[in-house]
């Protein structure tokens, strides 16, 4: 994959400075997309060899994890998307306010009425203009990975299920249809939660509303095993942590933080330490 430069370079920054991104994407010639920096951990860490292999990126977005895979020489990549793609984010972030200021949870049925727009694919735009900049042929495609068929799309050597997991109402559903896409690997990154002393508790972080990065969006937060349990119950045969739970320093700087609260005394018991971290697995078939 060659960026094209099929732009001036200046009307590009331009076309990238009016458009709102998620992803930090270099397109070449000096224009990087201003979105979230790229997690080099992932990048680094987190990844199986893409050589050769067919890959799916599910809630693909603008894109990044896509033209990656293609870069380190997949042999075919779909991104697949449609509520980052369809939504109008900024009239369902406004609603959202609306529903702050009146102390109530928004209706999630209207991000797919009110608020969905398949005919212009408004959340789009940016993968749109890093596709063409870039000269890819990644096969962007527009659809609930809930509702896909293998039949038609077709199952996927590499499956990326990145940063999607807590957003999915049953993560054991999704993860059965993330199966059922899956011939050889799927890459499952998340927000996950690690419960101090309990280090093999299965248990799921429930949030109702918008407590977890202020995105009514966020259901269930995992633990590590909980997540591997998960996957086993949907028919992986084996996961292996590739970016696992903070380690002893991390677990003693939370420990320190809890008891520096001015709610924790010697006459009341503690809480339980819960900190909060990125995990990515590999889940085999």
């Amino acid at each position: 994959m060659a960026a094209t430069g099929s732009t001036d370079v200046d009307e590009l920054r331009q076309e990238v400075s009016s458009l709102p991104w998620y992803h930090s994407i270099d397109l070449g010639r000096g224009v990087v997309t201003p979105g979230t920096p790229v997690n080099q951990r992932m990048l680094s860490r987190g990844l199986p060899d893409l050589t050769g292999r067919s890959v799916l990126d599910i809630g693909a977005w603008d894109g990044f994890y896509s033209f990656t895979a293609e870069r380190r020489g997949a042999s075919r990549v779909v991104a697949l998307d449609h509520y980052a793609w369809c939504v109008d984010l900024d009239a369902r972030n406004a609603y959202w306010d609306r529903c702050a200021a009146e102390g109530v949870l928004p209706d999630h049925r209207r991000d797919l009425t009110d608020f969905f727009h398949p005919d212009t694919l408004p959340g789009r735009r940016g993968f749109d203009l890093a596709h063409r900049e870039l000269g890819s042929a990644v096969e962007p495609v527009v659809g609930d990975f809930m509702d896909v068929d293998p039949a038609t799309l077709g199952t996927f050597d590499v499956v990326l299920f990145l940063g999607v997991l807590y957003h999915v109402r049953d993560p054991l559903a999704a993860l059965e249809q993330v199966r059922r896409l899956t011939a050889g690997v799927a890459v499952i990154e998340t927000e996950a939660i690690c419960v101090l002393g309990l280090p093999d508790a299965t248990l799921l972080d429930f949030t109702a509303g918008a407590e977890f990065r202020r995105d009514h969006t966020n259901w269930y937060v995992p633990t590590a095993p909980a997540l591997d349990a998960l996957c086993r119950a949907a028919g992986f045969s084996r996961t292996q942590v590739v970016l696992g739970p903070p380690g002893p320093a991390g677990q003693l700087k939370a420990i320190g933080r809890r008891l520096r609260r001015p709610e924790t005394t010697a006459d009341a018991p503690s809480p339980l330490t819960v900190q909060r971290y990125r995990l990515a697995l590999h889940a085999h078939v």
